[in-house]
Parts: C-alpha cells; sequence; structure tokens
C-alpha cells in the first residue's frame, strides 16, 4: 500500500501526515503506561522505517537488518564505553558502521536476484551472529556488551540536557525519529525515490530505460543500513546493555514482521506495525509464559485478512466507510 490512499491524514498534503505523527508522538508517554515502552515502539519504529526503505519501496526482501541494528548498538557502545565519546558522535559512528555493512551486505547480495537474494541475506546475517560472538573480548559474547552509557547532551562544558530520566531519553528518540521521518518522507518524494519504486514494480524496464538499478539498491542498502544502526544504537542506551541477540537472525525477522505488518511502503505503517508488535508482546508475555504461539496466531490473521498490513486495513475501513455514507446520500436525494 502506498500513503496516497485516501485517508484524512495521507490523501492530501505530507504536512497532514506529519500532524498525525507529531501526535502519536506526544500521545504515546501519556497514553503507555512508562515512557520506557514508549521509547521502545520509536526504536523499532525507525528501524522498521529503514527496512520498508529496501521491502516497501524497492521490493528487496533483506533478512540483514539485524546486522545493522546490532553493529550499530555494538559501536556506539564501544565508542561510549573506551574512548568516552559523546552522544552525537556515537550516533554518528553508529550509522556510519550500520551503513559501511549494508554497503559490504548490500554490493554481495544484489549480484543475485529473487530467492538467491533472500539466502545471501540470511548467510551474512548467520555470519555476523557468529563474528561477533566469537569476538566476545568486544562484543561480550553470550554476556553482552554491560555498562553502556547514556551520554548528556552538552555544549562544551554545559549540560544541556540529561537523559538519565526515561521521559527526557523519549523526548530525544521522538525528535531523532520525526526528523529521520522526514528525511525519508522527502527521499521517496524525491526522483531517487521513485527510481527506487519504479525498480520495485519492473526492474528489466527500469534498467532497459537506462537507470543503473545496481547503483540505485546500493544506494538504498546504505541509507537503510544508517538509519538502522542509530535505531540499534539507541536500544543499547535504553537497555544499557547490547545482548548479542541483538545481532542475531531473530532481530532481523522482528524488524521484517514489525514492516510487513504495518503496511509496506508506508513510513507511517511502519510505526504503526512497530507499535502494534512491541505492545503485543509487553501485553502476551504476562498472560501465557509461550505467548509467541499467540503472537504467531494474530500475525498469520494479519496477513491473511489485511494484505495491506495495519495501513492497508485503515485504508480499506475508511474506503467502505466514505462508499457507504456516499451510497446512504444518494438515496437520500433519491427519496427526496
Amino acid at each position: 500500500m502506498s500513503e496516497k490512499n485516501p485517508l484524512p491524514f495521507a490523501k492530501t498534503q505530507s504536512r497532514a501526515m506529519l500532524l498525525w505523527v507529531v501526535a502519536v508522538l506526544i500521545g504515546l508517554p501519556l497514553i503507555l503506561p512508562s515512557a520506557t515502552l514508549a521509547t521502545e515502539i520509536l526504536i523499532f519504529a525507525m528501524a522498521a522505517l529503514a527496512c520498508n526503505l529496501l521491502l516497501g519501496y524497492t521490493g528487496l526482501l533483506s533478512f540483514g537488518q539485524g546486522i545493522f541494528f546490532g553493529a550499530g548498538a555494538y559501536c556506539a557502545a564501544l565508542l561510549m564505553i573506551h574512548l568516552q565519546m559523546g552522544l552525537f558522535t556515537a550516533l554518528l559512528g553508529a550509522a556510519v558502521a550500520g551503513g559501511f555493512l549494508a554497503l559490504l551486505v548490500g554490493a554481495l547480495a544484489i549480484r543475485r536476484t529473487g530467492i538467491y537474494f533472500v539466502m545471501l541475506t540470511l548467510a551474512f546475517s548467520q555470519m555476523a551472529y557468529f563474528v561477533a560472538y566469537t569476538l566476545s573480548d568486544w562484543t561480550g559474547g553470550d554476556n553482552g556488551l554491560l555498562s553502556v552509557p547514556r551520554p548528556e547532551i552538552r555544549l562544551g562544558d554545559t549540560v544541556l540536557l540529561s537523559l538519565a530520566d526515561a521521559r527526557a531519553f523519549y523526548g530525544f528518540v521522538a525528535v531523532l525519529f520525526l526528523l529521520i521521518f522526514i528525511g525519508a518522507r522527502r527521499v521517496i518524494a524525491s526522483p531517487f525515490g521513485s527510481t527506487l519504486m519504479a525498480i520495485r514494480e519492473n526492474e528489466t524496464r527500469a534498467s532497459a530505460i537506462g537507470y543503473d538499478t545496481r547503483h540505485f539498491k546500493i544506494l538504498v542498502f546504505v541509507l537503510s543500513g544508517a538509519v538502522t544502526g542509530i535505531a540499534g544504537a539507541l536500544y543499547a542506551m535504553l537497555l544499557h546493555f547490547v545482548p548479542l541477540s541483538n545481532i542475531d537472525l531473530m532481530m532481523s525477522e522482528n524488524i521484517l514482521i514489525m514492516t510487513i505488518v504495518g503496511g509496506t511502503g508506508s513510513l507511517f505503517g511502519s510505526l504503526l506495525g512497530a507499535g502494534s508488535i512491541v505492545l503485543l508482546g509487553d501485553f502476551l508475555s504476562d498472560l501465557w509464559p509461550r505467548w509467541l504461539m499467540l503472537l504467531g496466531v494474530i500475525l498469520i490473521l494479519v496477513v491473511i485478512f489485511m494484505r495491506g498490513g495495519l495501513w492497508g486495513g485503515l485504508v480499506s475501513l475508511f474506503e467502505q466507510v466514505r462508499g457507504s455514507r456516499k451510497a446512504a446520500a444518494v438515496a437520500k436525494e433519491e427519496g427526496l
């Protein structure tokens, strides 16, 4: 589903969409029981948004997102722990680490298409996990990387904002998410974004009219990897800890599930998908130890009955309501 669908906040100007995003960002910490849970939703929404650039807008099903997520987490944590780097330097390092690994993975994986591309990203994901496990002096191995700090925002020696408080950290993540969302919207609305969608629809035709499709796919890989790396760094700061699971295949699967459930080809859907999966996990885990089975059933129902994800379901619901209102108006006029 595309964000050109006729929902009130999507059918006209991007400004309306941004207002809805801002409303969600303001409402999350007020509605949810903790700011930490709201922050987790935004971090994974950021990762799902980055995945959507690949899957939803370019048609690349990648199982390598966990590589970039974990790399960003490890890089930022190591910079802060061993080199005492500040917040923005750590986030920049995470973006560079995620983007660089995405460049390597993308340059090799796009040499193949279809199932072979998917299998290559799957193989790279497994390789990254075992590399992280082996380099236990750097990553902590099974024990993870402990004592990850949450640096203050400083201007010289002056502390502008302490992020130790959960709500302050949420505010920082919310601002960062909004900036990334706006940037992604601009990318999708640009000629570059139009080319990505042309590749998604028919790569052979896009190549035939003169586009170097491999070049565009590598660029979107790097962009997606950089954003995912930032999300991984923020997650490490949220937990004060980098578990080995940040870089395993399950993390890639979770990010993909959030993207698909929210709706591929919709940046706002990435926020819906991340929110629904994180909240379902938090709710169902209190009900039953085998809550993943319940989550699996819910995901199957979403895929079967809401082919466009939650965003597609909202679009269909709005169209039905609008259609019924038009039918009622016509019937009323005929009755008069």
